[in-house]
This record gives C-alpha cells, sequence and structure tokens, in this order.
C-alpha cells in the first residue's frame, strides 16, 4: 500500500503538472495563436496593398453600350413610304444647321461593334427601315462624349479625351509650304499673262498614296483624258507624285505639250473659311480618331469637295477612263445605281464631279463632312455623304445641279466590273459583248474601274476594255494587258 501511492502521485502530477509546467504549455499554445494571428495579418496587408496597387494604376476599358446600330444610307423615305422625321440634336447645336441622315441597319449588320463612349450628349437624326449598307461596314458610335466647338454661327462635335494615332502626324506633316500652293496653282492655271495659255477646262485628281503605286492604270487615265481634252489642265494634288520621280513619270504628257501639273496639298489654304478647317485642325490635335478606314481615303474625300470649292472645274478618280469631252457638263454629279421600282436614283458616287467655283452644293458637302464624320464606316465621308445632302437639298431654292443617270458615269456597277476584262467566250457571248460597247460608246463619258474590284484583273483579248483602250489612247505604244 505504501508504495503504490508514490506511483498514483506521479500520475496526478503527470496529468495536473507542476504550476511551472502549467505556465509552460500555456505560453507555446498562446506564441501559437499569436504567430497565426500575426501571419494573417501580414496576409491581409499585403492583399489590401495589391488592391490599392491594381486601383492606382489600372486602366478602365469602356464596354459597349446598348444602342442602335446605323447605317450610312441615303433614301429620303422609310420602308412604309412615309418621310422621315427630322429632330433637333441638341439645344447647343446651330438651328441653321441640318445634321445627317442616319438610318437602322437591320440585325445582319450588327455582328461587328466598336467601343463606345459614354455619357453621350450629341446625337443625329435618323430615319428607319432604310436599306442595309454593305457588310464591311462599321456601325456609327452613337453614345459618345462630345464637346461642341462653335465656328462661325456652326457647331461642330468635338471628343473630349481623344486617343492619339501616330501614322496620323506623317500624313498631316506632308502639306505644301505656306502660300507656295497657291501660287503655283495660280501661274498653272493662268499660264502668267498670256490669255491663251489659260486652261479650258479644269480637271483634279488626288493621289495620297506612295508614288510606286501610282502604275500603268493610272497614267491611262491621264492619257484617256488628254486623249479628249487637250486644250485642259490636269491638277494632280499629292505628295508622293510631287517629287522627282513623279516628274519623270509624268514627263511624256509634259514633253508633247499637254499642261499636267502635280503640287502638295496645303490642306490649311484649301480648307480656310469652311467648317472643315476646324475640323482639320481637331484632327491634328488628337481630338478626332481617324478611324480604320485609311486616313488617306477620307482627306481624298474632303480635299476634292475642297478643290472644286475653291477653283471650280471637273474631279475625277485615277480609275475614270474618259470617253467623251466634258465641255457641256456643268454643275452635276453622277448617280451609281437607281431604284428599279420608282426609277428615282438610289445612291450618287463622288469619283466624278462637275461644278463651279463656291457652288452652295459643295459647302454643303463640306460641311456634312465636318459635321458626321465617320472613320470607321467605309463610304461613309464619300458616296454616302454626297446621297445624304443631295436628297435632303433636291428641290430646295438657291441650288441649281443635276443629277445624271448611272449610264453617263458608272456603265458598270463595281459587282460586275470584271465583265469589262474578259474576252470573247463564244458567239452569243461575242454579241453581247459588241452590244454593250456600242451602248458604252453611246451613252458614257466615262467608265468607273473600280480599283477595289478590278486592280487584280488582266485585260483580255477581244475584251471592252481592251476596245475601250484603243479608243482612248494618247501614246498606243504599250501592251493593254498590265492595266
Amino acid at each position: 500500500m505504501e508504495k503504490s501511492r508514490p506511483s498514483n502521485i506521479n500520475n496526478s502530477c503527470k496529468s495536473s503538472g507542476t504550476p511551472f509546467q502549467i505556465v509552460l504549455l500555456q505560453s507555446r499554445k498562446y506564441k501559437k495563436s499569436l504567430l497565426f494571428r500575426t501571419s494573417l495579418m501580414a496576409l491581409l496587408l499585403l492583399l489590401l496593398l495589391a488592391y490599392n496597387g491594381v486601383s492606382i494604376f489600372c486602366v478602365t476599358v469602356p464596354f459597349p453600350a446598348k444602342t442602335s446600330s446605323q447605317a450610312a444610307g441615303f433614301l429620303t423615305r422609310d420602308a412604309g413610304g412615309s418621310r422621315p422625321k427630322w429632330a433637333s440634336s441638341s439645344s447647343k447645336l446651330s438651328s441653321s444647321v441640318m445634321y445627317a441622315v442616319k438610318e437602322e441597319q437591320t440585325l445582319a449588320h450588327l455582328k461587328t461593334r466598336l467601343p463606345l463612349l459614354k455619357n453621350s450628349d450629341f446625337s443625329f437624326p435618323r430615319v428607319k427601315n432604310s436599306p442595309s449598307t454593305d457588310n464591311d461596314h462599321f456601325p456609327i458610335s452613337q453614345n459618345s462624349s462630345y464637346s461642341v466647338l462653335q465656328v462661325n454661327n456652326y457647331s461642330i462635335p468635338t471628343k473630349i479625351k481623344p486617343r492619339k494615332k501616330k501614322s496620323v502626324t506623317k500624313l498631316l506633316l506632308s502639306e505644301a509650304r505656306p502660300k507656295r500652293f497657291a501660287v503655283r496653282v495660280e501661274e498653272f492655271f493662268h499660264g502668267g499673262s498670256s490669255s491663251n495659255s489659260s486652261c479650258k477646262l479644269r480637271f483634279f485628281m488626288t493621289w495620297i498614296s506612295s508614288q510606286e503605286s501610282f502604275r500603268q492604270r493610272e497614267l491611262f487615265a491621264i492619257e484617256s483624258l488628254f486623249k479628249w481634252h487637250p486644250s485642259g489642265c490636269l491638277l494632280i494634288v499629292s505628295k508622293s507624285i510631287d517629287s522627282s520621280r513623279g516628274t519623270q513619270l509624268l514627263k511624256p504628257f509634259s514633253d508633247k505639250g499637254f499642261r499636267v501639273l502635280a503640287i502638295s496639298p496645303d490642306f490649311n489654304y484649301l480648307f480656310k473659311e469652311t467648317l472643315a478647317e476646324a475640323w482639320f485642325d481637331n484632327l491634328k490635335k488628337g481630338n478626332i480618331r481617324p478611324g480604320k478606314v485609311s486616313l488617306g481615303q477620307n482627306l481624298s474625300n474632303l480635299l476634292r469637295l475642297a478643290l472644286l470649292y475653291k477653283f471650280g472645274g471637273i474631279y475625277i478618280d485615277t480609275d475614270i477612263i474618259v470617253l467623251k469631252n466634258f465641255s457641256k457638263l456643268r454643275n452635276s454629279i453622277g448617280a451609281q445605281t437607281v431604284d428599279s421600282e420608282t426609277g428615282s436614283w438610289s445612291r450618287l458616287n463622288n469619283a466624278v464631279m462637275i461644278f463651279d467655283k463656291n457652288h452652295p452644293l459643295l459647302l454643303k458637302f463640306i460641311e456634312e463632312f465636318a459635321l458626321t464624320f465617320n472613320g470607321n464606316k467605309w463610304g461613309h465621308n464619300g458616296p454616302y455623304l454626297v446621297s445624304r445632302v443631295v436628297s435632303r437639298v433636291s428641290g430646295r431654292a438657291g441650288y441649281n445641279f443635276s443629277v445624271l443617270p448611272p449610264p453617263l458615269f458608272y456603265p458598270v456597277g463595281w459587282g460586275k466590273v470584271h465583265g469589262l476584262f474578259r474576252g470573247r467566250w463564244d458567239e452569243a457571248h461575242s454579241k453581247w459583248l459588241a452590244s454593250k460597247l456600242r451602248h458604252i460608246r453611246k451613252e458614257s463619258f466615262c467608265v468607273h474601274l473600280w480599283n477595289r474590284h478590278s486592280r487584280k484583273l488582266e485585260v483580255e483579248e477581244g475584251s471592252i476594255i481592251a476596245q475601250i483602250m484603243l479608243d482612248t489612247c494618247l501614246f498606243c505604244n504599250y501592251s493593254i494587258s498590265p492595266l
């Protein structure tokens, strides 16, 4: 009995422990708990620091908002036959300016969307249920942040926080020196003091591309122009052609006594005292985004309008083959397509335009460009622009112009232009080619080759284009196949 008691006492000590042992065990547990809490706090602090860093350096990207997509159409009636209702777009905008018609697209054209800015306080009148546009068009950014710039009683929408594109600077800095442009043009058109050397007709072309891309087709377009207008003058507004290599390209014409000059554009001079002046200034400052469509193409659309407004004359694209003399045409623009049911034009084109100096319709075209510029939709600032404006001003007092039917300037549409390059297949096709050629020779002042759709086509022997080239060539000393 005496021996078992110490064992019980020892067991009791092991289970309960001495005060020192108890304190030691408790301190170890506390240290573990404190270490866990400290680690947890450190982790929370790290997460907090990471969150603050992200919130400081992150960039907020705007997401597409729900909006109706518009197409740059031109018909003045909707599907139900009623006229569109016009509405004022903003209380801040001048009431003396009518803005472009925008039309809702069908669902087939809503596949591609661009990021839209928030808080729109600028909108345009719209007309519903108009025909859809080509698939390569992009919807207009409707919900954009704009400020309104007042210029000469007009209002120009200007984006508040734009992104600059470095590719714009190189193009815009390629202008002619101040005053030099005006002097050279004046000397070219008037030929000094001799009145006999003045131009009978003034022709304009624009070329905002490289000199290397000005090839046989463009040179043949010049040939056809001088074939029918030997006493005319051609001014090619182009930085790349206004060079020593460009001079060599044009030398065969000047050697024959034809008056042709390439000159670098002076945008500031040409756009002065029009709404294009403020638009161009904002473009240079980066307040206007050029968009996905080539800026050169859109500048060409504006440049041709400014040239005609400043000097008056005839503008033609570099893929236009001239077939007749233009001297009897005045203040005219050509229809590209017509409505098969009504017989009225449904689309105009700006590849050929004949207008007097300071014509009011040209000023409307320029205003429309500056007020509704969209760099993401092909044709919006070109063919669709002239279509929109003409549909609004037709019949109004103060305008005097003609819309010519498609056969005169555009006898073949872009979708069928390949047929002009193909030779004879069989006897039936040969008869069709002969009939079509007779019709073009009789009705058309020119043929549009639609470069975008025919650049890679070869001219086949016996084709309509081959015959037209024989009719309109000036030098006639080269093969027709490279055209």
